[in-house]
């Protein structure tokens, strides 16, 4: 009998990190670990082939757990996956939606489905995960609450779907990089449109950010996010993470990243992979 290959994602059984590996990965066994740090070790030691990492949500913005993570890794990304987040209440078996008072959830989750929970006259209650909440449930049968989590916490823990779909805004996306151990990840094909991520450290120099990026306008790179973080907690941001639209064997590119290097003590390409077709959607 063979072994599928693994594929490590942070949360629960059940979590939409869970699903994001089910829908894109359906030939790798989806492993969850509780914190990201975790995961992130579980592909570095090779316990997984892959990762399924949430980086940002267009309505909560950017995971920050994860970008400081990323440029002491050690991992490559080698894809991006967008999820349409949908969450649904759920309840224990036979249990109908007049009895329902709470709606339990990890506040976030909570706070995206504030109008429609306040529309069917729930109270909240707050948990750590999503699919948690859902776990817990199945657990502790209470006919008066409700989880709010992804249909396939519903799936797992044996719980009827009561309403679904009753987040707030129908365009809450959330995107994930797909991460390997592996050092030199084979390319893109060159006919698809790529992304280059990569970190740098500017010098500490008057204008030394302003300079760094001269390169990118100048060759016509289109920089889709840059970001900063705080480094050995000192306060002053010279640390940062960047996409740009290319390759790093692209003209434009090419000659940007070598001007970034005069002001710049740390350049690191963490990945090139191709653009996932969401990004096309108007």
């Amino acid at each position: 009998m063979s072994v599928l290959p693994k594929i490590a994602f942070q949360g629960e059984p059940g979590a939409n990190s869970h699903e994001a590996c089910r829908t894109y990965f359906p030939d790798y066994e989806a492993a969850p670990y509780p914190t990201f740090e975790e995961a992130f070790e579980a592909i570095k030691t090779g316990v997984c082939e892959l990762g399924m990492i949430p980086v940002e949500n267009s309505i909560a913005g950017r995971v920050a757990d994860v970008h400081h993570l990323l440029p002491d890794s050690g991992l490559k990304i080698i894809g991006e996956r967008f999820k349409p987040i949908r969450f649904n209440l759920m309840v224990n078996r036979g249990v109908t939606l007049d009895q329902v008072k709470t709606a339990v959830s990890m506040p976030i989750a909570l706070s995206q489905c504030r109008k429609s929970i306040k529309r069917l006259g729930l109270n909240t209650e707050q948990a750590g995960d999503t699919a948690g909440a859902a776990r817990a449930l199945a657990g502790h049968p209470d006919p008066t609450k409700g989880a709010v989590a992804p249909a396939l916490a519903a799936e797992i823990y044996g719980l009827d779907i009561l309403v679904r779909d009753i987040e707030d805004e129908r365009n809450n996306t959330t995107r994930f990089l797909v991460m390997t151990a592996e050092k030199e990840p084979a390319r893109p094909a060159f006919t698809s449109k790529c992304i280059t991520a990569f970190v740098f450290k500017v010098k500490n120099l008057p204008a030394a950010l302003y300079k760094a990026m001269g390169g990118f306008a100048t060759n016509g790179v289109n920089m889709t996010k840059l970001e900063s973080y705080m480094e050995g907690g000192a306060f002053t941001a010279t640390f940062f993470y960047a996409e740009v639209d290319g390759r790093p064997e692209d003209r434009g590119l090419a000659l940007a990243l070598d001007e970034l290097k005069f002001f710049t003590d740390r350049v690191e390409i963490l990945g090139v992979f191709p653009a996932d077709p969401f990004r096309d959607r108007v």
